[in-house]
């Protein structure tokens, strides 16, 4: 099993996040997202939408980090991390739309003006990430976990861009049941830290 990555993208932390925490086997293969690597017609093979992550697993091309995220889970065998029920399927692919939506428009985008010096606008996608900080604390505020009563791939889902959001300025410091819940994942037995940003990277 390959996973293609790169060290400061989210996505590509969520994906290795969860195939440590289910203790699969597998290589890392950074892809030099500078150099243009994820353009080349190598990688445009195993993701025409030239980005990472990508995950090989033997031949099975799966890319899109929710989607391996999924497939990961599928393939260990583990209805802890999704659920095979209904009710609790729909739940987590609820905060999987929220990872791609508010996540990805609010902390994720704050990241990449500081990070990668994307061209958005910081006082808008700073308060989306205010407006889904908010909403998680709430949700948080009565239970440990996004769905049920243990960690499931939502919970990897929403974690590494919201533990990073400090990078986009985005101050956690009000959301105190936020702040235990990433405390939560980081004690669980398999954590793999996201990489702290070198200073000064997006100048």
């Amino acid at each position: 099993m390959k996973l293609y990555h790169h060290p400061l993208s989210g996505h590509s932390h969520r994906a290795r996040l969860l195939v440590s925490l289910l203790g699969l086997p597998h290589e890392l293969v950074e892809v030099d997202l500078k150099a243009g690597a994820h353009k080349s017609p190598d990688f445009l093979k195993l993701n025409p939408f030239g980005q990472v992550p990508v995950l090989d697993d033997a031949g099975v091309i799966v890319a899109d980090s929710n989607a391996i995220l999924v497939y990961l889970a599928k393939r260990a065998g583990r209805g802890d991390w999704l659920p095979e029920d209904p009710s609790g399927a729909a739940a987590v692919q609820r905060w999987l739309s929220v990872a791609a939506g508010e996540v990805a428009y609010g902390p994720a985008a704050a990241r990449l003006i500081t990070v990668f010096g994307a061209k958005f606008n910081a006082d808008e996608v700073i308060g989306r990430a205010h407006t889904l900080l908010a909403r998680l604390e709430s949700h948080l505020s009565a239970q440990d976990w996004l769905v049920g009563d243990q960690p499931t791939i939502a919970d990897v889902a929403i974690y590494s861009y919201v533990a990073q959001a400090p990078e986009g300025n985005v101050d956690l410091s009000g959301y105190p049941s936020v702040k235990a819940f990433l405390g939560r994942i980081e004690q669980l037995s398999g954590f793999v830290p996201f990489v702290r940003t070198p200073v000064g990277l997006a100048a």
